[in-house]
């Protein structure tokens, strides 16, 4: 591989991104890749947008994912993958979780959260998984391994073996929380 490979994630404050971003480089380093990331958490802890940006490579030289060149998008809540289209290359795979989160600006009557939703994700993203990542999460114990169970579908649009995400989650992952996620990426990937 000469070319480097981008992940973009996004979502909002508090649903698990910057350790989904360090699963992924993690994964790549073990995968004998350099890797750059970066983040934005902005006003994440009043419920704010945060992302975070991947690039993994023989040889990275920046961290920022460049419009329309991400292999991967990853969205945890579906109006923020719609704010990051443009970083999703064209024959990109977009991962979106199905759960809803409204902003602030919903609800106090200043704005609208879009009733079809899905319909809209569908046209901007030819390649989309968009399937309800907390659901499986609360299935194999817990809504807080939501963000792994994206990875693990966000895992089949990347080549690094299995295996090597597994050593990912054991190594960034606290000890009493590894079992859960790995039981959470497993299920992420049966979602592809």
């Amino acid at each position: 591989m000469n070319d480097c490979v981008s992940v973009f994630l996004t979502g909002v404050g508090g649903q698990g991104i910057l350790l989904a971003s360090e699963i992924i480089s993690t994964a790549a380093m073990l995968s004998g890749y350099d890797v750059k990331t970066n983040e934005v958490h902005g006003m994440a802890q009043r419920g704010g947008t945060v992302i975070a940006q991947v690039r993994y490579g023989q040889k990275v030289y920046s961290p920022l994912v460049m419009e329309r060149s991400a292999r991967v998008l990853c969205a945890f809540e579906g109006v923020e993958a719609i704010r990051a289209a443009h970083y999703l290359a064209p024959d990109g795979l977009a991962v979106v979780n199905q759960y809803r989160i409204i902003p602030v600006t919903v609800s106090t009557g200043a704005a609208v959260y879009p009733d079809n939703i899905g319909d809209i994700l569908k046209t901007q993203f030819p390649r989309l998984c968009y399937f309800d990542a907390t659901a499986k999460a609360i299935e194999v114990g817990t809504a807080k391994a939501a963000n792994v169970v994206l990875l693990g579908a966000v895992s089949k649009g990347l080549e690094m073996p299995e295996e090597t995400w597994l050593e990912a989650i054991r190594k960034t992952v606290k000890p009493k929380f590894i079992d859960i996620n790995l039981k959470a990426f497993a299920a992420g990937r049966t979602a592809v």
